[in-house]
């Protein structure tokens, strides 16, 4: 990671193919509540996790070019496909600027949760078949072990609202218990994909009871304060209230659809009129 520090006043730059990254956004605004933020979807080329190592680093690309041109001061790839394909084109397009992935933070998270070193990592097919988290993982400790598996349909019970209860749960079963069986299982669970933490509580409730979960969202606003502390430390002018950080909204397609699923995500009610659509 850079070293440089965003420029002040700077906003910060989020970007994912959809909605999903909207909870790496909502990590990151609590722990930098002052600091302004610029969120892109790029709703019209969905879902990244599908699609070729070429083709979703050309669209991260163009993501990240978008972000820059309204002057970001650093740039969150809040997509862990794109994180696994995309990161290290971005760091040398923009070698000045901080560029934070979702990968290498959750790498780490996960070391430090475990303790038999066998680590499960859940997420999007391009993401488990790049094998990006299982690189970070074992660069960092060569005797770590590492358990992947794609689970594909967690995305689109996600979107769909469908996060727990039955059918959240028996798909969570369905993809979990095999991995999860025997006295070897993994003793730390990673949400390798964005839409994940909304189903928690599904994949908690099938999980056995000392596993421990580690969320990528939570981890890159720890990354984001540690690489940021000017911004973690901004403060409003003696005399004057502090005020909260703004967010601009894009996306590339479909307002309204954001505004409808990302308030889940978000945790509050997005606007479809406060979407601005661009083209990339």
């Amino acid at each position: 990671m850079s070293d440089s520090s965003p420029t002040r006043g700077a906003p910060i730059g989020v970007f994912d193919s959809g909605v999903g990254g909207l909870t790496v956004l909502r990590a990151l605004r609590a722990a930098l509540p002052l600091q302004d933020f610029i969120y892109l979807g790029d709703t019209a080329r969905l879902p990244y996790g599908t699609k070729s190592a070429d083709t979703v680093a050309r669209y991260s690309v163009q993501c990240a070019a978008a972000l820059s041109a309204r002057g970001i001061g650093c740039l969150v790839v809040a997509c862990n496909t794109a994180s696994a394909f995309a990161l290290d084109e971005l760091r040398l397009r923009y070698p000045s600027m901080p560029v934070i992935g979702v990968i290498e933070p959750g790498a780490e998270a996960a070391l430090a949760a475990s303790r038999s070193r066998h680590i499960a990592v859940i997420g999007t097919e391009g993401t488990i078949s790049g094998g990006a988290y299982q690189r970070a993982i074992t660069r960092r400790d060569p005797k770590a072990r590492v358990s992947a598996l794609a689970c594909s349909l967690f995305v689109a019970l996600a979107e769909e609202g469908w996060t727990r209860g039955t059918v959240a749960e028996a798909v969570a079963h369905r993809y979990l218990d095999a991995l999860f069986a025997g006295a070897a299982a993994p003793d730390t669970l990673v949400l390798g994909c964005t839409h994940f933490p909304l189903l928690i509580e599904a994949i908690r409730a099938v999980l056995p009871g000392p596993v421990r979960i580690v969320d990528s969202a939570a981890t890159v606003a720890a990354a984001a304060m540690r690489l940021l502390p000017a911004a973690a430390a901004q403060a409003a002018p003696a005399g004057q209230a502090a005020r909260a950080g703004r967010i601009s909204w894009l996306a590339t397609d479909g307002a309204e659809r954001f505004a409808r699923v990302g308030s889940a995500f978000f945790g509050q009610t997005l606007e479809a009129a406060a979407v601005e659509i661009i083209d990339l």
